[in-house]
């Protein structure tokens, strides 16, 4: 198995920005991974286990990537969030992928498998959960799960080539209405979430519950529906 991560991003051009304001459809959806390849990867089909979840681990210190090799050479699935960034080094403007969610990892493990890595690997001692506040199991908040699906849509919403993909807090988003849609067209098409208006533009927050927001970039009304499914 393999990481799941956006480490194929191509460079940034004024022509890709062109193409991310007016959402237009790319081959960018090509770099959604599957388990077999990060880097040839064109799918988010992975094959769910009954024993298995996507568990939330924050890496201390930026060491996510480090903590997700480790796991990948041992034959765990991981994802690892990016997004495109302008930055400048050595008088060059030059644009990276940095980790989206800062110090966390997503990693498809059974509890067992979970707890051996956080608990009992050396190599990983920097490595914890990230609990689920909301929950409580025999008086303590148990390590946070993300469901299967949320996880599906998080990572179609988190796997382009965009530079407007931006974590967000939710009482900065103007929503619209309470109802969820689907996007049917365009480099997020698949993606379910809310729609609101962050930084000035219409786009679609997906939310995992008890961690973070996302917004997509701009995603013209048309390529919107309601999703009769109410699945987010």
């Amino acid at each position: 198995m393999s990481t799941l991560t956006n480490v194929d991003m191509k460079p940034y051009s004024a022509e890709t920005e062109e193409t991310d304001r007016i959402c237009q459809p790319t081959d960018s959806r090509s770099i959604i991974p599957k388990a077999t390849s990060s880097q040839t990867g064109v799918s988010v089909e992975y094959a769910p286990l009954p024993s298995h979840g996507w568990f939330v681990m924050r890496a201390s210190y930026g060491r996510e990537q480090k903590a997700s090799d480790y796991m990948v050479e041992h034959g765990t699935l991981t994802f690892l969030p990016k997004h495109l960034v302008n930055k400048q080094r050595n008088g060059k403007n030059v644009t990276v992928a940095e980790p989206l969610v800062p110090n966390i990892l997503f990693v498809y493990a059974s509890r067992e498998q979970a707890d051996e890595y956080v608990k009992n690997t050396p190599q990983l001692s920097f490595l914890s959960y990230y609990y689920d506040h909301f929950r409580q199991e025999e008086g303590k908040n148990p390590p946070l799960v993300v469901p299967d699906s949320e996880m599906r849509n998080f990572v179609l919403a988190t796997t382009t080539n965009s530079l407007h993909v931006r974590l967000v807090q939710p009482e900065h988003c103007h929503f619209k209405s309470g109802d969820i849609v689907k996007v049917v067209d365009g480099p997020f098409v698949g993606v379910k979430g809310l729609v609101a208006r962050v930084a000035g533009q219409q786009r679609v927050v997906v939310t995992l519950k008890g961690l973070c927001s996302v917004a997509t970039a701009y995603v013209p009304s048309a390529f919107l529906q309601k999703d009769t499914d109410e699945a987010g």
